[in-house]
């Protein structure tokens, strides 16, 4: 974790100042808490990754396999943390660790679709700005493009694993962090551009676009899905498609850019094995404030 995100972050349960504890530094903090003194909620620093869920215990409960690894690799009190974290918790008979694995390795496999160089054309064409936050950002392919462009940038997703790779390739005005994307980590920070590829399907998307219209005083979204919504028990309960999208948008007050008023259908290739590709046809819209 780098220093400076200190200022930004905010406790997602009561939204106070967070105070850091430094267990292990060299560079950047790379063990630690986080930790809000009003409602003494607690955060860990792991691996230089700030792990923000508002219980890290179902967190980590249900990424077992991940837990253990942890373990290995930590210092007495985190250790002891982590440990009690799992006790804590009836077993979990889903564990995430492998399924989170699996899709980093298929990301990482996928990088060169041409998907990315569509969004990144588009981001090199923006103006430099001073904040920019990627909602989603799994391994890390296009947030580093953000860190270019803009004075600081942040990445969010849910994924450990995934935020690991992506921090391994990190920049000195670049920060990463586990969480949810609907998670109000940032408390009232406002951003100057927001970026959020392909995650509707997997977060409530009108909470989640009230959510960044509070976080966009005046700036830019740049948002992409293939609305892909049947998840199984997993779906979400609100989906929205190309034109409801558009609409929510406009409902918040944003303005969509002319060249993404009608849907698109950008190719997005994912290499799932040798003898599987699944290629999404991705909707892209740019707006503004």
């Amino acid at each position: 974790m780098k220093e400076f995100s200190l200022d930004y972050l905010k406790c997602i349960k009561c939204a106070s100042k967070l105070e850091l504890e430094i267990l292990k530094k060299h560079n950047e903090i790379e063990e630690g808490f986080l930790q809000c003194k009003q409602c003494k909620s607690l955060f860990p620093i792991i691996e230089k990754i700030p792990i923000l869920w508002d219980d890290f215990t179902s967190y980590i409960s249900n990424r077992r396999m991940l837990g253990g690894k942890l373990v290995n690799s930590v210092s007495n009190p985190m250790k002891d943390f982590i440990k009690n974290s799992l006790k804590t918790k009836d077993r979990i008979h889903e564990d995430r660790t492998r399924l989170e694995e699996r899709w980093a390795n298929i990301y990482q496999k996928s990088s060169r679709s041409k998907f990315y160089s569509v969004i990144r054309k588009e981001l090199e064409n923006l103006p430099h700005s001073k904040m920019a936050l990627e909602y989603g950002c799994s391994i890390g392919t296009i947030t580093p493009t953000l860190a270019k462009s803009n004075e600081l940038a942040f990445g969010v997703d849910r994924s450990f694993i995934a935020i690991k790779i992506a921090s391994s390739n990190s920049k000195a005005n670049l920060d990463y962090f586990v969480a949810d994307s609907n998670s109000p980590i940032f408390g009232k920070t406002k951003f100057d551009l927001i970026l959020a590829l392909n995650i509707l399907e997997l977060i409530e998307p009108l909470d989640f676009l009230k959510k960044i219209s509070r976080q966009l005083k005046k700036g830019k979204l740049i948002i992409t899905d293939p609305y892909d919504n049947d998840r199984g028990p997993n779906s979400i309960k609100h989906p929205m498609d190309e034109n409801s999208l558009r609409k929510n948008l406009r409902d918040l007050k944003f303005k969509i850019n002319s060249k993404t008023l009608k849907p698109s259908h950008i190719s997005w290739n994912l290499k799932i094995n040798p003898r599987t590709n699944l290629i999404y046809k991705v909707d892209l819209v740019i707006t503004e404030k």
